[in-house]
């Protein structure tokens, strides 16, 4: 007697039959499980997702290349014969990417800036993807199941994949694994809770999770409004060379999400990038140049840069430097992003001393302490073992190693030097002098004497930016924020003689504008740098400082006498006793406006004077606007975007993207097409909410 057998039965006793007769049929059926869920009333139209990456595809190619150009740890099975999900491929290029980083620290010349920019790209198009790497991924664990028989370093490889940080346009760092006692301990900071950190990306605040809160902290900025010329000629602020904003924008966007808007302080997104202005002449410190054209977010308005560009210094002529690392370790500082990034970065501004230059090395913890006296910068291997034996715990005690880094930089005070304290943390002060109010003061004291401060910003969570801005601006200093290694090579290599050599100190802007050819103005960012007009001849007063071969844009937004613009003006009644908006007959011609500078020099406490006008007719209809301009124009319409402002017009992401590629120029160090692409992450992110 027989019995019919079902036929979905016998179609599961047919597909076990040709899995024993022909393995790889099954291997294959099964990877297709795997990496494709389809529903079960659908038919997939090929075995191979739409989704996946074949191996011809050009992104494959080029990362395999690299894979075996720099013998990366490949975490996914069978890369580089079979086709790969865009997480699995996102795996592979994290992985890359932390190898890359290993050289880096090693050599920062071992990883061609070609293959740096294909890293970049594929960081910027794989964005949503390693955002997913942050979740458990059964997937890939099904396809790379951790075996006894691995190394240390590809089970922490592979663990990364799980809670690693979504990657930036740039190489981030991570940590390789090494048998000292030091990088012991780097791994173990990349290990919260049960999951390993092995990359450093540039990093948003984490979400509340459990215990964990996001305690960022940033001073509220609200936009400068316009002003009557006829009530309020002068605009007066000081100059500001600080580029962290931008940096932390970055980071925020490449995690999947748009900043805080008082995260984003327009002056230093469009300070971070270089501008094309011309070399002082003479004894000046500093050019100056000047340019109109129509505001490209509202064609009724018109746009003024006012350009400065600090006078270049070769090496040799540069003053010897008497620097002090000042070093948070304590208990905050102890994740990969922080602590250990900081040792990085500070390894190569160490490789830039010359035999000249001293170095001390402070930290603060739950007390103070000195790790390296003075030490000549030629005996690099000394200081770099005392950078290597750093070690993160305790609470923060902040003033303290703030005045013992000062009294070590006092006593080692060179007259005719650069004397500096860098202050690297996280800005999280908990423990001794802490407030706003007596830091600033203690640091005022300092500047004073000679002793200068620049603050460089680590780690995400508890960041406290609006801090940490503060101290650099009263400490005659500069302020950046450093999420990648290659974030420090630009602060502390490419850009050095501006960070650490001042040329100008004290440097003020003042405008008065004609009110015969200017109705009303507005001044695009600086908004914590404005100053009372009556500031600008007191030499007491301090303002911002030029480094050698910093360039300083500023952008005004003016409204032309007789236009009936569509931005509301504040109104004021008529004065009775005199009257407002006056001109003098002639007196200025055909001038829009007149910029005047006021500057010291480092060793000076009598201040020196520029003066320039900008005239009416600097702006024809036919005139072209200089990439300069247009790149500004560009970085400024982002910010007004980013911070949804109410004087933004027409900006968009298409404007943006508009002017920078027309101001994108040579771009020899890629900083402004990173821009670029930041800008369509941007753009994506809104897309997709």
């Amino acid at each position: 007697m027989s019995y019919p057998i079902p036929s979905k039965m016998w179609q599961r006793v047919s597909i076990g039959i040709l899995f024993l007769l022909i393995p790889s049929v099954g291997i294959a059926v099964l990877r297709q499980s795997v990496t494709v869920a389809v529903p079960a009333n659908q038919t997939p139209a090929s075995s191979t997702p739409k989704t996946s990456i074949l191996p011809n595809h050009p992104d494959y190619q080029a990362l395999q290349a690299l894979v075996q150009q720099y013998s990366c740890v490949v975490p996914v099975q069978n890369f580089g014969t079979l086709p790969v999900t865009r997480t699995e491929f996102a795996t592979v290029l994290n992985a890359c990417v932390n190898r890359s980083n290993e050289l880096i620290a090693t050599d920062p010349k071992i990883v061609t800036p070609a293959d740096m920019k294909i890293l970049q790209r594929l960081q910027s198009e794989f964005a949503p993807e390693l955002a997913t790497l942050k979740s458990p991924i059964d997937e890939l664990e099904a396809r790379s199941p951790i075996t006894p028989a691995q190394t240390t370093r590809e089970r922490t490889q592979t663990e990364s994949t799980r809670k690693t940080q979504p990657l930036p346009t740039a190489l981030p760092l991570s940590i390789p694994s090494g048998s000292s006692v030091q990088d012991q301990v780097a791994n173990r900071a990349n290990m919260p809770k049960l999951q390993t950190r092995a990359s450093i990306g540039r990093v948003a605040p984490e979400p509340q999770i459990g215990s964990r809160f996001n305690t960022e902290n940033y001073n509220r900025i609200e936009d400068n409004p316009f002003h009557r010329v006829g009530n309020d000629p002068l605009s007066t602020f000081s100059i500001d060379v600080d580029t962290a904003s931008y940096s932390n924008v970055r980071r925020f966007i490449t995690q999947g999400e748009l900043p805080p808007k008082d995260a984003v302080r327009i002056e230093e997104l469009i300070n971070y990038f270089t501008y094309n202005y011309p070399q002082p002449k003479g004894d000046r410190p500093f050019s100056v140049t000047t340019e109109v054209a129509a505001a490209p977010w509202n064609s009724q308005h018109k746009l003024v840069q006012v350009g400065l560009q600090g006078k270049r210094l070769e090496s040799k002529t540069l003053p010897p430097s008497n620097l002090v690392f000042l070093i948070d370790v304590s208990g905050s500082m102890d994740d990969p992003n922080k602590l250990p990034l900081v040792q990085q970065s500070l390894k190569l501004l160490v490789n830039q001393l010359r035999p000249e230059d001293r170095v001390s090395l402070v930290v603060y913890a739950g007390n103070a302490g000195l790790v390296l006296p003075a030490t000549a910068g030629s005996q690099k291997s000394t200081i770099l073992a005392a950078i290597d034996r750093l070690k993160a715990g305790g609470s923060t005690a902040g003033g303290q190693g703030i005045e013992l880094a000062y009294k070590i930089a006092k006593e080692s005070f060179l007259k005719s030097g650069n004397n500096r304290v860098i202050l690297a943390t996280d800005g999280d002060f908990n423990v001794g002098v802490s407030s706003d109010g007596e830091l600033t003061r203690l640091i005022e004291q300092k500047r004073e004497q000679g002793i200068f401060l620049t603050v460089l910003g680590f780690g995400t969570g508890n960041y406290k930016d609006g801090k940490m801005e503060q101290l650099a601006d009263k400490g005659n200093g500069n302020y950046a924020y450093i999420d990648t290694l290659l974030e420090a090579k630009k602060v502390l290599v490419n850009d050095l003689r501006g960070t650490l050599f001042t040329i100008a100190k004290d440097v003020k802007i003042q405008v008065e504008f004609n009110p015969a050819k200017v109705q009303a103005y507005r001044l695009i960012g600086y908004e914590n740098r404005l100053l009372q007009n009556q500031d600008f001849n007191d030499d007491k007063k301090d303002a911002g400082d030029i480094g050698a071969g910093h360039s300083v844009t500023a952008l005004y937004e003016i409204i032309p006498t007789g236009t009936k613009s569509d931005v509301k003006l504040p109104e004021i009644d008529p004065l009775r006793y005199q009257r407002s908006g006056e001109t003098v007959s002639n007196a200025a011609g055909n001038e829009l406006m007149q910029v005047k500078l006021r500057y010291k020099l480092p060793q000076d406490s009598t201040s020196q004077l520029i003066t320039q006008t900008i005239q009416d007719n600097d702006l024809r209809a036919d005139q072209i606007p200089s990439t300069n301009l247009r790149f500004a124009a560009a970085v400024a319409t982002f910010g007004m975007v980013l911070r949804d402002s109410e004087y933004k017009g027409d900006a968009s992401y298409d404007l943006v993207m508009k002017l920078a590629t027309q101001g994108k120029g040579e771009d020899q160090e890629g900083y402004r097409g990173e821009f670029i692409r930041l800008v369509e992450q941007s753009r994506g992110l809104i897309t997709r909410k």
